[in-house]
């Protein structure tokens, strides 16, 4: 696959993420509602949908959370309790591989700022997540079937897609969402420039769940970066793997 190529320079940058399955539990200061967030009022119909079928099913099972035991016991209360519950920053609740190798917390001050203007999260119950946003404990796949919505990418397609496609309007788009992730948007064509990263094996495979940590440390590479996007993706280097980029859109004058 060809080396990345040169993406605009001076269009705002977009990176998208996943959450984490793993979350840190609590949170300081309650009282999050549908209508939370960065998105909030744009999904808040379809949070509160979410939150009733839930509720409905006593916060899911084993086979809908996929969890059990301890695990299986918090996510169903978290999932039981989300109007009003404790709220962390996104990038405080996520603890996965991904957030813990982009590492928010050490972030340089210009780098988290630039976070907060430029990374959302693809969620399952959420619909989108900024950096910073309120988001309680909870626990819902974005791959998951939930009766009446069947599965949730296909059910968050058309409002999700109305909402980042509008809110990316003239961005830069790094994209690194798994595909479950991915599934739930389809793009537009007002993103300045949409790039699909891939993790490559030196054997010329793409590299699926070991190339979490990866993620992660190019996710705060392009944070740190001085340059454009393009200088920045052709600057990171990985021991293990090499980048995969896939322009889905080009320039647009």
């Amino acid at each position: 696959m060809p080396p990345a190529k040169a993406v605009v320079t001076n269009a705002p940058l977009v990176i998208l993420l996943p959450p984490s399955e793993g979350k840190a539990g609590g949170g300081g200061k309650p009282g999050w509602r549908p209508g939370s967030g960065e998105f909030g009022r744009a999904f808040t119909r379809q949070r509160s949908e979410l939150l009733a079928a839930l509720d409905a099913i006593g916060g899911g099972d084993a086979k809908l959370l996929g969890v059990q035991g301890a695990h299986l016991a918090r996510a169903q209360a978290a999932n039981r309790a989300l109007v009003g519950a404790p709220t962390l920053p996104a990038h405080e609740r996520y603890t996965g591989v991904v957030w813990g190798h982009l590492s928010p917390d050490t972030l340089s001050a210009k780098a988290c700022t630039r976070a907060v203007d430029s990374v959302v999260v693809v969620s399952g119950l959420l619909g989108l997540v900024g950096f910073d946003d309120p988001v309680p404990d909870y626990r819902v796949k974005m791959g998951a079937s939930l009766k009446p919505m069947g599965k949730l990418s296909t059910w968050w397609r058309d409002p999700l897609s109305t909402t980042l496609n509008d809110w990316a309007d003239g961005r830069v788009v790094i994209d690194l969402l798994p595909n479950e992730h991915r599934a739930a948007w389809t793009p537009g064509d007002s993103m300045r420039e949409h790039v699909v990263v891939s993790f490559i094996e030196k054997s010329g495979k793409v590299a699926g769940h070991d190339a979490k940590a990866a993620k992660g440390m190019l996710a705060r590479h392009l944070l740190e970066s001085k340059g454009p996007p393009g200088e920045a993706l052709r600057a990171w280097k990985h021991p293990r793997f090499r980048l995969g980029i896939s322009e889905a859109s080009r320039e647009r004058s």
